[in-house]
């Protein structure tokens, strides 16, 4: 039986070529979206999974909630955070502290290889970090790699590029920062792409220098504590105890509301509240987004096959009928009409399969040079795949087979089947009407999120970004005392208008809160964003000031300079008021004296913070350079002729400052990217589909399109019948899409802290796109149908 109803399909197929051909394209392409989708989404969901004790492992974070409701989050903790839970958790098996620091890498020549330099980020952790998470060791174990001092870890892939192979560089040392050597006492092996712990170099913790810090007032965002749980211990457990805590290290020494929670391991890649060391977040939400698409392409493509199908039943009916008066049950030919399908749905799908590898290099470059797919390279690909096919072929074949089935033989026979009972009018305009919501909703969401991303890149932040290099400096005693004489020939070439030392730019991933007390001895009951700079820091980056001065030259904390936002939190209403008032932080007092005109620290995400900027020499990690634009490669090469003579032991490692902002909207590129890519996909196939279906109704109702030409009808009536019943479903359709349209538009946008006002014009645009193509579809082939011999079709009549 299963030969017969193949060898039946394989003719059908053959017999209604075009029909076929329509159907698999769609299909293919359809499937194609729905498995590129798939792969992307279990790639994104897979983060963090290979570690055997993930479901146990959790990062504390820190929580700010400040008067006015508002609240502020950070993956930092303080320094002494890690010993302390250490010491007051009964339920953690183990608590490791890391820090995130950058830097240069020394490889000192070798067997006649040249020295290497490289910049680079480092990692200090503890021993327990290891034993937390299960890497998988080459060389050396967790609990004596990074016990002693002065010693480090390598990823096979970096022991390689410094040591030539991961053997040899075992007892090797390299340099940090032209300062301390570290002795290569592990090896493991390296992290895969899909992690949000990008360690290649690990240093020991006990070489860090702030590891003995009893600051409680500080939150770094590259200082990280990580625990994991005893074994039947639970999450809710730890509720009290850290009230406890609390109450211990902060109530009760008066230092604010800080507060921390933990943050499950599953939850690091996709929480974009907080940060992470590989500074990639997807969240849930957008996956959501984007498996929805896949959900729309696949009702798309399915309610094409119902319509096309459906359609078609007519030409078919008389099959139906010579099949049942030759004994065939309904059963039999439900299985017939469901093998054809599937036999579609496999073809397609194989076409799918081809158009996905041709697809994958796409994706594996918008998403980074480091991530490599493959379309059978996980065994759940099959699964879906099978899936796919079960779904497909039942969910778009199984009502046209129950349909074509039910004809009656005396009807079909003598070619008494109408379009009523062949599917039902009703239904097809149903579905018709279903596909164009789906895509106006999709035209809708593309055209805010395309708005919207263009509202980001062009608002301003509230100082200068455009033509600002950052140069990264080194942090060394001595190398300090050569920054002021760097920068004074810096100065004086051509093409450059401005220099300012800095730890980091205004708005920065790199972010310091600390606890500060305003004109009294009390400490304020919310955290300052620090920012430590020179006094060229304003004029380089474009700062305005509302009130008072710049900062004076200095190299220690003497004077501040704060913004509207922390005024604000102070309930000082005018910025004149606040000048000469004492602030005090990092155990040192000083006046402000001037007020900076609020500007954006973090991403558009996320709220301005409360920030004082100040100066300390010693903690300056970047050179600002202010550029003319027109003068940009060329005084760059002289700016690294400089730099390079003035710090010979140091990698010159420059950076735009525009492109690091850009950076912070990866996500929202990448999502942009596939969103409208598969939007464009579904819009495609419901076009391709209304094609297929007008040319059947056209071929439908041949006779009464002759009829109407001999009655008198113009060619442009029969082209107006023909498009009246199709714009109205158009219509109806963007009628019911704006409201879930604009749920799901501001849904997506409460993401961000600025973001554009949604007006009717996405919605009145998707709507006449929509229709246009549709006229456009529709008047083509009705066109064809209009033109076509009277002769041809009445001469049997």
């Amino acid at each position: 039986m299963f030969k017969l109803n193949l060898k039946i399909a394989l003719r059908n197929l053959w017999k209604y070529k075009g029909y076929t051909a329509i159907n698999i394209f769609g299909l293919s392409v359809g499937l194609a979206s729905c498995i590129l989708i798939f792969i992307f989404v279990r790639y994104e969901t897979s983060y963090d999974k290979d570690y055997v004790n993930s479901d146990r492992i959790y990062r504390v974070t820190s929580q700010w909630k400040y008067p006015d409701g508002n609240e502020f989050f950070s993956q930092g903790t303080p320094q002494p955070l890690a010993p302390a839970m250490r010491n007051d958790f009964s339920q953690f098996e183990k608590v490791a502290a890391i820090q995130q620091e950058g830097g240069i890498i020394k490889v000192r020549s070798q067997n006649g290889k040249p020295e290497i330099k490289t910049a680079e980020d480092v990692f200090y952790a503890e021993p327990a970090f290891f034993e937390i998470f299960d890497y998988k060791w080459l060389s050396g174990n967790p609990n004596q790699s990074l016990k002693e001092p002065n010693s480090v870890v390598l990823t096979e892939k970096t022991a390689k590029t410094y040591f030539g192979s991961w053997q040899n560089a075992i007892g090797k040392s390299i340099n940090f920062q032209n300062k301390t050597d570290f002795k290569v006492t592990g090896v493991v092996e390296d992290y895969t792409p899909n992690t949000s712990f990008p360690l290649n170099i690990i240093f020991s913790y006990a070489t860090y220098e702030n590891k003995n810090s009893k600051s409680w007032t500080s939150v770094s965002s590259n200082s990280e504590c990580y625990v994991l749980l005893k074994k039947g211990a639970t999450i809710a457990e730890l509720e009290k105890p850290l009230k406890q805590f609390i109450k211990k290290y902060y109530v009760e020494k008066g230092t604010g509301e800080e507060n921390h929670a933990f943050q499950p391991l599953s939850d690091i890649h996709h929480n974009d509240s907080y940060g992470n060391f590989a500074s990639n977040i997807t969240s849930i939400k957008q996956l959501i987004g984007i498996s929805i698409i896949g959900l729309f392409l696949l009702l798309t493509a399915c309610i094409n096959f119902i319509n096309l199908a459906t359609a078609q039943a007519i030409s078919r009916s008389k099959e139906v009928g010579v099949r049942k008066v030759m004994g065939s049950r309904r059963k039999q030919l439900i299985w017939q009409f469901l093998s054809e399908t599937s036999l579609i749905t496999f073809i397609a799908l194989l076409f799918a399969c081809v158009l996905t590898e041709l697809a994958l290099p796409a994706m594996e470059n918008l998403l980074g040079s480091n991530v490599s797919f493959g379309l059978f390279t996980h065994p759940i690909i099959f699964v879906f795949l099978f899936t796919l096919l079960i779904v497909v072929s039942f969910l778009a074949g199984l009502y046209p087979a129950m349909v074509m089935s039910g004809f009656s033989p005396a009807l079909a026979i003598k070619n008494r089947v109408s379009t009523a009972n062949a599917g039902g009018v009703g239904l097809r305009k149903t579905l018709v009407v279903v596909q164009f919501a789906i895509t106006a909703i999709l035209i809708v969401s593309t055209l805010v999120i395309i708005k919207q991303m263009s509202y980001i890149r062009d608002k301003s932040l509230g100082f200068d970004t455009q033509s600002i290099a950052m140069i990264s400096v080194p942090m060394d005693s001595v190398s300090q005392l050569k920054l002021n004489t760097l920068k004074s020939q810096i100065l004086g070439q051509k093409g450059v208008k401005s220099v300012a030392y800095n730890s980091a730019a205004p708005s920065s991933q790199n972010n310091n809160e600390t606890s500060f007390s305003y004109n009294s001895s009390k400490n304020a009951d919310f955290q300052v964003n620090t920012k430590l700079a020179d006094e060229e820091y304003f004029n380089t980056f474009g700062l305005p000031l509302l009130a008072g001065r710049v900062l004076s030259k200095s190299d220690t904390i003497k004077e501040f300079v704060v913004n509207e936002t922390l005024l604000k939190k102070l309930n000082v209403k005018n910025p004149n008021d606040a000048i000469g008032k004492i602030i005090g932080l990092w155990g040192v007092k000083g006046p402000i004296v001037g007020v900076v005109k609020d500007f954006n620290n973090y991403s558009l995400h996320d709220g301005i913070a409360p920030i004082a900027i100040f100066s300390r020499k010693k903690n300056y990690a970047y050179l600002a350079i202010k550029l003319e634009s027109k003068e940009l490669v060329g005084t760059l090469k002289e700016i690294e002729k400089t730099f390079n003579a003035t710090f010979p032991d140091y990698v010159y490692d420059v950076n735009f400052l525009d492109d690091e902002i850009t950076n912070y909207y990866t996500t929202e590129r990448i999502m942009g990217t596939l969103f409208k890519v598969f939007a464009g996909v579904v819009i495609f196939i419901s076009f391709i589909g209304l094609f297929g279906l007008i040319s059947f109704i056209a071929t439908q109702r041949t006779r009464e399109i002759a009829i109407r030409k001999v009655l008198g009808a113009s060619n442009l009536e029969l082209i107006k019948m023909l498009n009246s019943s199709f714009l109205w479903m158009v219509l109806i359709a963007n009628m019911l899409a704006w409201p879930v349209a604009y749920i799901f538009i501001n849904q997506w946008l409460a993401g961000f802290q600025y973001k554009i006002d949604l007006s009717i014009w996405p919605f009145v645009l998707a709507m006449l796109i929509s229709m246009g193509i549709t006229l456009v579809t529709v008047t083509l082939r009705s066109y064809r149908a209009a033109k076509a011999n009277t002769i041809d079709a009445l001469k049997y009549e």
